[in-house]
């Protein structure tokens, strides 16, 4: 056991000067992870074994939340950080550096699920970190997890942890059954789609769909189209005779508003959650719910 467990009230008095109160028990062990789509899984995993605190806040979004002195404090005192990785939470990285360096174990869960490359834009050859669009691979992220939590988090019974992983790899793989049959009702010709960014190369690749271009053509929120790309992507829309472009709820559709205005063309602006959970009583509280109602926006979009 290392020591930093055996000074709780050091810790206590840590975040405190930090800047605001303890938010876990120092004697309970915590898990703490970075996006809260990845918090849902885990939460679905340790149930009450130990406590899970999330950092990024619902409908938020992953490539720019930032976290206070008390949070990553919090990081550095964890038994086991989850995070997505593979460059997705691009404020917080450095903090789970600082953590690792601390030595508390930490857990990149989209370097470790055969992760795909983004095929164009300009972040084309590099690993794409929207894995968990596929079902499929966030099994294989849940059956990780699982071993991660039972080797690093003391306490949990691995017993009760295996069984609840096991019942939650089930309910996602009927999820997947379920999403394929959904999908593949879409007739040929709508197979296609035009997102914000570059955000669903998973989910097109699991449910035989077709990006066909991004208003960003890039990996991340942060980086903006020039007037070529813009121009491509008009030029893609008509081509497919693409009836919805698709952006997520945590960012403004006024650029597609304005494209599609500019562009003359007709086009529908239809809202998903595609990086974040909502709130408690929203659309996508749990990342089960996501999926289920991003599905039925992407056949309305496509086929209304």
């Amino acid at each position: 056991m290392r020591a930093r467990k055996l000074l709780p009230a050091l810790a206590a008095a840590a975040v405190l000067l930090a800047g605001g109160a303890a938010c876990t028990s120092p004697d309970r062990t915590r898990i703490v992870v970075t996006t809260n789509i990845l918090g849902d899984i885990v939460a679905e995993i340790v149930g009450d074994q130990a406590e899970v605190s999330v950092l990024m806040k619902p409908n938020a979004d992953p490539h720019s939340f930032a976290i206070s002195a008390r949070e990553a404090h919090a990081m550095q005192t964890a038994d086991l950080v989850v995070y997505n990785g593979l460059g997705l939470e691009e404020g917080v990285l450095h903090h789970v550096a600082a953590a690792r360096s601390e030595g508390v174990p930490t857990v990149e869960v989209g370097a470790r699920i055969d992760p795909m490359q983004y095929r164009d834009g300009d972040a084309a050859g590099r690993p794409d970190p929207h894995f968990w669009t596929d079902p499929a691979r966030v099994v294989t992220a849940v059956r990780m997890l699982t071993d991660e939590i039972i080797t690093h988090v003391d306490g949990v019974d691995a017993g009760v942890v295996r069984q609840r992983a096991d019942s939650y790899t089930g309910e996602v793989s009927e999820l997947d059954a379920k999403l394929a049959e959904r999908f593949a009702g879409i007739p040929a010709k709508r197979r296609v789609l035009v997102t914000n960014h570059h955000v669903f190369g998973y989910l097109a690749e699991r449910y035989d769909l077709t990006v066909v271009g991004a208003i960003i053509p890039s990996g991340t929120t942060l980086a903006s189209p020039s007037a070529s790309d813009l121009a491509s992507l008009v030029t893609a829309i008509e081509t497919h005779h693409v009836p919805a472009i698709f952006a997520d709820t945590a960012q403004p559709a006024r650029l597609a508003e304005v494209l599609a205005a500019e562009a003359g063309i007709t086009v529908r602006v239809v809202g998903l959650y595609s990086e974040s959970l909502s709130d408690a009583g929203g659309d996508a509280s749990s990342y089960l719910n996501m999926m289920r109602f991003n599905t039925e926006a992407i056949i309305g979009g496509l086929t209304g």
